[in-house]
């Protein structure tokens, strides 16, 4: 059995998300414009791009880069938050800096966009820095409140490429390191030859390893990648 049910998910705290721990690759403009948000008061960002591009990573980066200064600031996570939540959004006005992630998650719900536009205009009125996340553009989000969509254009809109493979090395040895374990190359090399390349797998087997060697007290090996990603399709399947 690789995995026991009474090792927690989380086995060791997640470190800080700080830009100097993000694998730009091909994203460093939009690093470099996110690190600009905190010195340009009113500005506003719309940032989009794949799962597993980075994108909480960097508004939890900012929120940190914020505080650091002495800053105000808030990360809220729309995926997380049930449609009764909307109360949070009061009183956002008065902090530095607001990023909302997954935007995508609440298109078409008319109590939170409807909530998102005037927490949006009471950002905008107090000069307050926002930063919005989303999986897809403005454009193909089919939000159902024209006015919504007509604010979160007046900003920068920042597009997350895809990470080349050496890039998604460094980002699996930096995930493997914060959680105290060690990838061999051959174990790196495997995973992107012949598994799901994607960055949010292949951060999401890196975990998974990390339970199975824990639970099982085995060395990370190919032998146990190929067990791992074996149970996590058995799990997957109806």
């Amino acid at each position: 059995m690789l995995f026991s049910r009474q090792i927690p998910l989380q086995l060791t705290p997640r470190r800080d998300c700080r830009f100097d721990d993000y694998v730009a690759g091909p994203n460093e403009a939009v690093v470099r414009t996110l690190r600009q948000v905190a010195d340009q008061p009113g500005s506003h960002v719309f940032l989009f791009g794949g799962p597993g591009s980075g994108k909480t990573h960097l508004l939890n980066a900012l929120c940190h880069q914020t505080r650091e200064r002495q800053g105000r600031a808030f990360y809220l996570a729309l995926k997380r938050l049930p449609k009764d939540a909307v109360a949070s959004l009061q009183g956002l006005q008065e902090l530095d800096l607001v990023c909302v992630d997954d935007l995508h998650v609440i298109a078409g719900d008319e109590v939170w966009e409807e909530a998102l536009f005037h927490c949006f205009n009471r950002i905008r009125e107090a000069d307050g820095r926002l930063v919005i996340s989303s999986r897809e553009h403005l454009s193909a989000l089919n939000l159902g409140l024209p006015d919504l969509a007509s604010r979160l254009s007046w900003g920068s809109c920042l597009q997350l490429m895809p990470l080349e493979d050496q890039d998604k090395l460094a980002v699996m040895e930096l995930h493997s390191d914060a959680l105290g374990i060690s990838l061999p190359v051959e174990v790196q090399q495997y995973l992107l030859k012949r598994h799901d390349r994607s960055m949010a797998a292949l951060i999401q087997t890196v975990e998974n390893l990390q339970r199975a060697a824990l639970t099982n007290k085995r060395r990370i090996t190919v032998p146990l990648v190929r067990e791992v990603l074996k149970a996590a399709s058995v799990a997957e399947q109806p």
